[in-house]
């Protein structure tokens, strides 16, 4: 297939990339680099544009893709409240424009990176695909917004997507060659690493008052090499013409924050430096995934989603000698 990486530049882009070097498909990349890396493209052919210049994308899909990839979303929940406009410029009115030029040009496969954050705080644990959508920040009411839409072309347009409602990614290129790096950075392990190398003071640990065994969030992690292998499996689903389906990507454990603290300094061998903080708006207590569907349907399967692993993989990125903050 000839598909294109729209947001391959970025962290998981950027091991979807990686992974489709071990492939025969044709693949190109569109990135307006706001976030993401043009490194991080490998030697795949780079289309820099923005996805609010409709013109500009109408032109490059008419290079003639099967399959359009869609990672160039934002998603500091955080900057979400602070400015939720940029998020609904971004995430909805430009996946818009993406998805109108597609339907333009009889591009019908679809595969559509989604979040946790779109059930909210959750009324049942693990939370499977049935759950209702009721997200509880900014960013995750515009990745539910776009499933909407979604769902909607699907039915008349006959635009068929997989949608995959990531919990929280972890982890990196287990050669080093591409990791996790945000700027600013938000993402627990990466900040576990920061602060355990003194790239910045402590770590923040917001909120230690919830319903939970330690009083911090509980999370479910998922490697990132895990994660663009169900991509793959994703695409085999629309290349045989499966149908439109949402799958859920994680493993079902939980780590509160303090226990991936203590993975990360027994992996690190360091002392992690901690500041304890009130609590942030829109983080909900607990998030497990019921990951069922994917592994039955997919055949997919988490191989390198233990925390060990995860914290492994991102440390050895972080001391890689390209590595530049």
């Amino acid at each position: 297939m000839k598909i294109l990486v729209v947001g391959g530049a970025g962290y998981i882009g950027s091991h979807m990339l990686k992974r489709f070097q071990d492939t025969e498909h044709k693949v190109e990349v569109l990135d307006n680099l706001s976030t993401g890396f043009e490194t991080n493209c490998l030697d795949f052919t780079l289309h820099k544009c923005d996805l609010a210049n409709r013109e500009k994308v109408y032109s490059i899909l008419q290079n003639n893709y099967d399959l359009v990839m869609h990672f160039a979303s934002y998603i500091n929940v955080g900057e979400s409240y602070i400015n939720p406009k940029k998020y609904y410029e971004n995430n909805v009115t430009n996946t818009l424009n993406l998805l109108d030029c597609m339907v333009d040009l009889k591009i019908s496969k679809f595969i559509f990176s989604s979040t946790a954050a779109v059930y909210g705080e959750p009324s049942l644990i693990p939370i499977d695909e049935e759950q209702p959508l009721k997200p509880v920040n900014p960013y995750g009411n515009t990745k539910a917004i776009v499933e909407n839409i979604l769902a909607d072309y699907q039915t008349t347009y006959g635009l068929n997507q997989v949608i995959f409602r990531y919990f929280n990614v972890a982890g990196a290129d287990p050669e080093a060659e591409i990791g996790e790096f945000h700027q600013p950075e938000t993402h627990l392990i990466p900040l576990i690493l920061d602060a355990v190398d003194g790239k910045r003071d402590a770590l923040t640990i917001f909120g230690t008052d919830y319903d939970t065994p330690d009083g911090t969030c509980i999370r479910d992690y998922v490697h990132v090499c895990d994660l663009v292998e169900a991509h793959i499996l994703g695409l085999k689903w629309l290349q045989e013409d499966r149908g439109s389906r949402v799958f859920n990507l994680g493993t079902g454990d939980g780590f509160s924050v303090r226990e991936v603290v203590e993975h990360a300094a027994q992996v690190t061998k360091k002392t992690v430096p901690i500041i304890e903080s009130a609590r942030r708006p829109g983080d909900c207590t607990k998030l497990l995934s019921g990951s069922s569907r994917a592994v039955s349907e997919l055949g997919w399967s988490a191989t390198r989603s233990n925390m060990k692993q995860m914290i492994t993989d991102a440390w050895r990125w972080h001391q890689n000698g390209d590595y530049k903050k």
